[in-house]
């Protein structure tokens, strides 16, 4: 074991920001601390985030926004009509403004706190550098700290005697090892992509028409153990959704022919008719939840010249991202679509009418006619009689050429499957605590209704991963009696 304890008061399995958030926190607290990663570097998922939710936090304070604990508390339960768990909400939400002063502590340095869609309350925290930066600072803290870090070390099951959590058995360097230890928290990510659970409980086939992004390995390593000492099963088939395209090697992410397709312009199902109020586009939950009705996984966004002269001119509506806000200009849009084209893409596609581009994108040419026909009849009214969409984003689909591209129902984690108390402690099916046990991040359950809570509360998967951690955390200390 090249001189490694295998002994710990807390063993955590993961190592993306719930993870570090828990090693940390207990570390902090004086506990002896192993963390097991079964990846070669850490962070998984984490290492893409943009920003994460706080409310009360002094940089919201130094900034004259006023939203409070109580009003995002109640938003929150609003948005999920009060199907999650009212008690863990709270907690998390009490715990988010002092957790960024803590990251901040640790050196993580967050550039802003602000709103990314309109009408929304500024709770968005911008991290300087994104996930990869904070990452990095943390496992730098977490060496710094003496905590030892086992990187490409897959933990198998979890160890339970007397009814208490003992421990772990975990694969290193292909041999089976035994840890002791006090406590385990859960961290490990969800499952994302596990095939056989996402069509078992959502009814989705992973890779054909739902998309994971961002996700390597996800296969609920951690749920399943959990599970296997008895904890309750909880809020599985419950995902982060959105709408995005084109996709595929040839397509990078936040591509400028994605800039136009998520713009509150004509969205048209595979049928050739409107699904939707486009406008949603600035909600993620929202727009990914109208695209997954369609068990295809896939809609099309139709737009043509005029729309690629506006974008040029005025700049987007809806931002790609913090580096693309409203107003940014996809210069390059023309240039991108015309290499899509040439290389016969299966994904873009134009023509100089619309019973050409019918015929491309494998719709019926006359009700794809009729539905523009019908568009078109509400911009020139400037009222949207079918799905009332703002007047501002009704712009007629007019001008040769035409494009239609297909956008694909995808999603970024999955939401649940170990039922969790307000102090992250895991919850066995008869409602007792299965004590020494703890779950965080994607793993747990009772955040979420049936959708991520996204509208009442920018940031919140993020969010709760970080403040799940460090709620665990804490409560490991007390148990372990530290």
């Amino acid at each position: 074991m090249n001189g490694k304890s295998n002994e710990a008061d807390v063993v955590v399995i993961g190592s993306g920001i719930s993870g570090l958030a828990a090693a940390l926190t207990a570390a902090e607290g004086g506990a002896k601390v192993i963390i097991f990663e079964k990846q070669r570097s850490p962070g998984g998922t984490s290492n893409f985030l943009q920003g994460m939710f706080a409310v009360e936090s002094e940089m919201q304070r130094e900034r004259y926004i006023s939203y409070t604990r109580d009003e995002a508390f109640k938003n929150f339960m609003d948005y999920s009509h009060w199907r999650a768990d009212a008690s863990l909400v709270r907690a998390f939400v009490n715990e988010s403004g002092p957790t960024i002063s803590w990251l901040q502590e640790k050196g993580v340095e967050f550039s802003d706190a602000m709103v990314n869609m309109p009408n929304a309350p500024s709770t968005y925290h911008v991290v300087k550098g994104g996930g990869a930066a904070m990452i990095k600072i943390l496992a730098s803290v977490v060496k710094e700290k003496g905590i030892d870090i086992r990187l490409g070390t897959r933990v198998q099951r979890l160890r339970k005697a007397g009814g208490k959590i003992t421990g772990v058995i975990a694969e290193e360097n292909d041999e089976e090892i035994e840890v002791i230890s006090k406590v385990v928290v859960i961290a490990s990510g969800g499952y994302a992509n596990n095939k056989e659970w996402i069509k078992k409980y959502s009814g989705y086939d992973l890779d054909v028409n739902l998309m994971p992004v961002g996700n390597v390995d996800k296969l609920g390593d951690g749920i399943r153990m959990a599970w296997e000492v008895g904890a309750a099963e909880e809020g599985m088939g419950i995902l982060e959704l959105f709408r995005a395209g084109p996709l595929g090697p040839d397509f990078p992410m936040k591509n400028q022919i994605e800039f136009v397709t998520c713009q509150p312009d004509l969205w048209i199902n595979s049928r050739g008719e409107r699904f939707c109020d486009e406008g949603i586009t600035f909600f993620d939950s929202e727009v990914g939840n109208a695209n997954a009705r369609f068990k295809e996984g896939y809609t099309f966004s139709i737009f043509d010249d005029s729309v690629i002269e506006r974008l040029l001119t005025r700049g987007v509506d809806r931002g790609i991202a913090i580096e693309n806000p409203p107003g940014t200009k996809p210069v390059d849009i023309r240039r991108e679509l015309n290499a899509a084209l040439e290389r016969g893409s299966t994904d873009v596609f134009a023509a100089d009418s619309l019973e050409e581009l019918a015929k491309k994108i494998d719709v019926d040419s006359e009700v794809l006619k009729a539905t523009v026909e019908e568009y078109n009849s509400y911009c020139e009214k400037g009222h949207d009689e079918l799905f009332a969409k703002n007047r501002y984003y009704l712009w007629p689909i007019k001008v040769p050429k035409f494009y239609g591209v297909k956008v694909r129902t995808v999603f970024l984690g999955t939401f649940g499957g170990i039922k969790i108390n307000q102090r992250t402690e895991v919850i066995d099916k008869k409602g007792n605590v299965i004590p020494g046990l703890y779950a965080v991040g994607y793993d747990a359950s009772g955040m979420w209704g049936d959708s991520y809570c996204f509208k009442a509360a920018s940031g919140a998967s993020s969010g709760f991963a970080a403040n799940s951690g460090r709620i665990a955390g804490k409560n490991a200390l007390k148990y372990v009696g530290k």
